[in-house]
C-alpha cells in the first residue's frame, strides 16, 4: 500500500486565484536572445476576471515549536508547518497504515513545526531513500541568499575547495554596484531601467525589483577586475544620467554598498507579476514534475490570497538533444489552471547522460514566453537536477540569456534537486546573483527522492518546498 500526502488547501477553489488576480490588459514582450541586443515586441494580452467570494483561509503555523516545551537551540532547522504525530512511521510523524492524510485533519494539538537536529549551516542528518514514491506537499527545502550575505560569498570563493568555479562557467559576480531606486517619500520604485556606465560604455543593464533594488555587475564575465574605481563609472536611471557618486561593491567589502537614487519623475508600475516554471523534465526528475503537479496550483493560489498583484504564470519544460523535444512549453496565463493542465500531461524521461540543455532552455524561456514588460515583477523558477552540458558555445550562450534575463528584469531563482553536485551549485548560483534572485535547494529532510549534497551555505531553516515557493513569490511581487 503506498502511502502519500495530499496537497495543503488543495480544496481551495481556482477563484481564489480569480479573485485576486484581476487587472488590467497588459503588454507583453518577447524576447530574442539571436540578437545582440534584445528584440522586444509588444503584444496584448488581456483577462476578463470575475470576483467571486473568498471562503476562510485556513493559516499554517511557521513559528517554531509554539507549542511545544523545549524550544530549539540556535543549531536546530525549523520546519514550519508540518504537525507531528505519536507513534510515527517517518520522521514526519505518519502513523503506519495511513492511506492519505491531510495536514487540517492531523492532530490540532501538535506542534506545529519540526525541529531536526543537525550542525547549523547544514540540512537535517537524514538520508533519501531513493525511491521515486510522490508524497505530495512533502518535499523540504531551504534558501540561500548571497546577496544577503556578500562577506559569507566572498570568503566561499576564496575557499580552496571552490575558488576555481568562477573560472570554471565564466561568470565572476564579485564586483557591483548597487543602486535602489526610490520616490519622494523614499519607497522603492519597480521597474526602472538602470545601466551602469564604465565611461561611456554599457557595462551592465538591468531593471529594478519590486523593492527598487538593482544589481549591476562590473566584468561578469571578463574574469578577476583589477583597480576598479568609483570615479569611472556612472549611472543612467530610465535613460537620465544620475550625477550621484557611487559607491563600489567589492569582494574586500562585508556587506553590499546600497546607492539610493531619489527619481521623482519615475512612476509606479500596475501591480501585476509574471511567474515562470522551467523544469527539467529528464528521466531523474519525476519526484520534482509529480511535486508541481500536484503543488502548482495551491502555491499560486496560495500566493495571491493576501497580494493585490495579479498573477500570470507559464510553464517550460526541456530535456537534452536527441530526447523526445528539446523543449515544449504553455505561455503567460491569467488562469492557473491553463498551466496547471500542461504540467499535468508532463512526464519524466529521456536524458542519459548527466549534463542536460539548461542553455536552450533558457534561451527558449526569453524567446518563447511573453513576459510582461511593463510588470512590476517577473520571476522565473528553474528546477533542475543536472548543469548545463560543458562546452564552449553553450556557456557563451548561458552568459548571453543571463544577460538579457537581468536586462529585462527577470529574477532567476534555482530550485536545486536531488542529483545537483557542486559544480551544478555554483553554476544555479552564477544565474540567481547575477539576475537578483536567491537560490533554493532541496533536502534530505523529507526522506523522499534520491539524496541531496549539503549546499555550502551558513545557517538555514529547512521547510516545505511549497511553502517556501509561496514566501518567494510573494517576497519579489508585494
Amino acid at each position: 500500500m503506498k502511502k502519500h500526502f495530499l496537497p495543503l488547501l488543495a480544496s481551495l477553489s481556482i477563484g481564489l486565484f480569480f479573485a485576486a488576480c484581476s487587472g488590467d490588459s497588459a503588454g507583453a514582450i518577447v524576447i530574442n536572445s539571436d540578437e545582440e541586443n534584445s528584440e522586444i515586441q509588444i503584444a496584448s494580452s488581456s483577462s476578463d476576471i470575475s470576483s467571486s467570494e473568498t471562503p476562510e483561509q485556513h493559516k499554517l503555523s511557521s513559528e517554531a515549536i509554539s507549542s511545544s516545551s523545549e524550544k530549539p537551540s540556535d543549531k536546530d532547522t525549523v520546519i514550519p508547518g508540518i504537525a507531528a504525530t505519536s507513534g510515527a512511521s517517518s520522521m514526519f510523524g505518519i502513523p503506519e497504515g495511513y492511506e492519505s492524510v491531510s495536514f487540517s485533519t492531523l492532530d490540532a494539538g501538535a506542534p506545529s513545526s519540526i525541529v531536526v537536529k543537525g550542525v547549523g549551516g547544514k540540512s537535517g542528518s537524514g538520508e533519501g531513500n531513493g525511491s521515486n514514491e510522490r508524497m505530495s506537499g512533502l518535499l523540504t527545502a531551504s534558501e540561500w541568499n548571497d546577496l544577503d550575505n556578500w562577506d559569507f560569498w566572498t570568503n566561499l570563493l576564496n575557499n580552496n575547495s571552490f575558488y576555481d568555479k568562477p573560472d570554471y562557467w565564466k561568470f565572476f559576480p564579485k564586483n557591483l554596484v548597487a543602486v535602489k531606486v526610490v520616490d519622494a517619500d523614499s519607497n522603492g520604485i519597480a521597474n526602472v531601467t538602470v545601466e551602469l556606465l564604465n565611461g561611456e560604455d554599457v557595462e551592465f543593464a538591468t531593471k529594478t525589483d519590486n523593492s527598487g533594488l538593482a544589481y549591476c555587475w562590473v566584468s561578469l564575465f571578463g574574469g578577476e577586475a583589477k583597480d576598479l574605481k568609483a570615479e569611472d563609472f556612472s549611472l543612467k536611471i530610465n535613460g537620465t544620467q544620475s550625477e550621484e557618486t557611487l559607491k563600489l561593491t567589492t569582494k574586500s567589502d562585508e556587506k553590499i554598498n546600497i546607492n539610493v537614487i531619489v527619481d521623482e519623475d519615475a512612476k509606479h508600475p500596475a501591480p501585476t507579476a509574471d511567474v515562470a516554471f522551467i523544469v527539467d523534465a529528464t528521466g531523474s526528475m519525476d519526484d520534482e514534475i509529480s511535486f508541481l503537479k500536484s503543488d502548482l496550483e495551491y502555491i499560486i493560489q496560495r500566493a495571491a490570497l493576501s497580494s493585490t498583484t495579479a498573477l500570470r504564470t507559464a510553464a517550460l519544460f526541456y530535456r537534452d538533444e536527441d530526447d523526445d523535444y528539446l523543449t515544449r512549453h504553455s505561455d503567460f496565463a491569467d488562469n492557473v489552471a491553463e498551466t496547471q493542465k500542461f504540467v499535468s500531461n508532463q512526464i519524466a524521461d529521456g536524458g542519459g547522460d548527466y549534463p542536460e540543455a539548461v542553455h536552450t532552455a533558457l534561451e527558449a524561456a526569453l524567446q518563447d514566453l511573453s513576459w510582461n514588460e511593463s510588470a512590476r515583477a517577473r520571476i522565473a523558477f528553474l528546477i533542475l537536477d543536472a548543469p548545463a552540458h560543458y562546452e564552449t558555445d553553450v556557456i557563451e550562450s548561458l552568459q548571453k540569456s543571463i544577460t538579457l534575463f537581468a536586462k529585462n528584469g527577470i529574477k532567476i531563482i534555482p530550485v536545486a534537486a536531488s542529483g545537483v553536485d557542486k559544480d551544478t551549485e555554483f553554476m544555479l548560483r552564477f544565474f540567481d546573483l547575477a539576475t537578483g534572485g536567491t537560490y533554493v535547494f532541496l533536502t534530505n529532510d523529507s526522506g523522499i527522492g534520491g539524496d541531496h549534497i549539503e549546499a555550502s551555505v551558513g545557517d538555514h531553516e529547512v521547510e516545505p518546498l511549497a511553502d517556501l515557493m509561496v514566501k518567494l513569490i510573494r517576497k519579489y511581487i508585494d
